[in-house]
């Protein structure tokens, strides 16, 4: 008979200063028990603000944009974690809260500013109300990845760390020409298979470390749980206004699901 892949952790979480009782969980978690290769995550899956930080000084326009969230990722990133059968850990809440793919000391941890937009809500925050939003929203997101790897790494399960993004085509003015992007910093043993089954497949223009490349100061998730576990893993960044619509979001699923497949039985 199997072990279960079990959780550790707090059975009752603290109460969170920032979030009431009655607002969502800052961190949802599919198949957690799979024994799947491949685990998902989607570090900027939702845009909520939390009812106690109010609209940020937003328009409601500006919660629509790519700056509040990653568009069309998490529809992406849940289809093909239901096609492998495979975990996804997913963050609900607005980067512009914290951003849950930035080391804590960083500016853009709590952005004062996002691309060309001023983040009202965001100036001058004494250090208790950043606290707030660390504990309640970045800590139970990567304390989820955290005991998720660690309990496949307990029993032997070879796991393969998927982040999962999109990216907008146009950054301060300048267009991204890129339909996808592959992210990686000091390993790039999954993302060169990645690389050559995309190019050779010819459907996108495919990035190199583009839009932006993956180090310790800029990114938190593939570093800390990526790098420092030793496990293969790769950024995917789909450009955001192929995935807006369901059809998109299918239809890149789909490709990106067959690649995988290959590129995991190349893998080592």
């Amino acid at each position: 008979m199997s072990a279960h892949l079990e959780l550790s952790g707090p059975e009752q979480p603290a109460p969170s200063p920032l979030l009431d009782p009655d607002e969502p969980a800052p961190v949802v978690i599919e198949r957690a028990d799979s024994r799947s290769p491949l685990v998902f995550v989607a570090d900027h899956a939702g845009r909520r603000l939390p009812r106690r930080v109010g609209d940020l000084g937003l328009a409601a326009a500006d919660l629509e944009r790519h700056i509040a969230y990653d568009i069309g990722i998490l529809p992406v990133a849940q289809a093909l974690a239901r096609a492998f059968e495979a975990p996804l850990v997913a963050q609900t809440y607005s980067r512009l809260v914290v951003d849950c793919n930035r080391p804590l000391h960083v500016a853009q941890s709590i952005p004062e500013i996002s691309e060309l937009t001023a983040i009202p809500g965001n100036l001058d925050l004494q250090d208790a109300a950043r606290q707030a939003r660390v504990e309640a929203i970045f800590r139970p997101y990567h304390g989820a990845i955290e005991a998720l790897l660690e309990a496949r790494s307990k029993l032997g399960l070879r796991t393969v760390l998927i982040a999962m993004h999109s990216f907008t085509s146009v950054f301060k003015g300048i267009a991204r020409p890129w339909l996808i992007g592959l992210l990686y910093n000091r390993d790039a043993r999954l993302a060169r298979l990645l690389l050559e089954l995309l190019n050779r497949d010819s459907a996108p223009y495919v990035g190199d470390r583009l839009p932006y490349v993956v180090h310790d100061e800029s990114d938190y998730t593939l570093p800390v749980h990526g790098e420092r576990r030793g496990l293969a893993h790769v950024g995917i960044e789909i450009r955001q206004d192929l995935i807006s619509e369901p059809a998109g979001q299918r239809e890149w699923a789909g490709w990106l699901e067959g690649m995988l497949r290959q590129a995991l039985d190349r893998l080592p």
